[in-house]
């Protein structure tokens, strides 16, 4: 995510749908580099690491389509 699209994103937070992707991208981020920061994972750390990872581009592809429908709109 560039400069441009966050600036776009922190000046439209007050649509609901684009808060809760950008939330849950920012959420997601900060579990995956926690566990990515640990020097040894398990194998459980490592399934909830794939599992985060495919929620989190699942938020950012939420959060791509609502910035390219506010886009389009303007």
């Amino acid at each position: 995510m560039d400069q441009q699209d966050q600036d776009f994103i922190q000046a439209h937070l007050s649509d609901p749908e684009l808060k809760s992707a950008w939330e849950d991208h920012v959420l997601l981020s900060k579990q995956v580099e926690k566990l990515e920061s640990k020097p040894f994972r398990n194998p459980a750390d490592e399934q909830t690491l794939k599992s985060l990872k495919k929620q989190k581009l699942d938020a950012k592809t939420r959060l791509a389509d609502r910035l390219d429908a506010l886009r389009a709109a303007q």
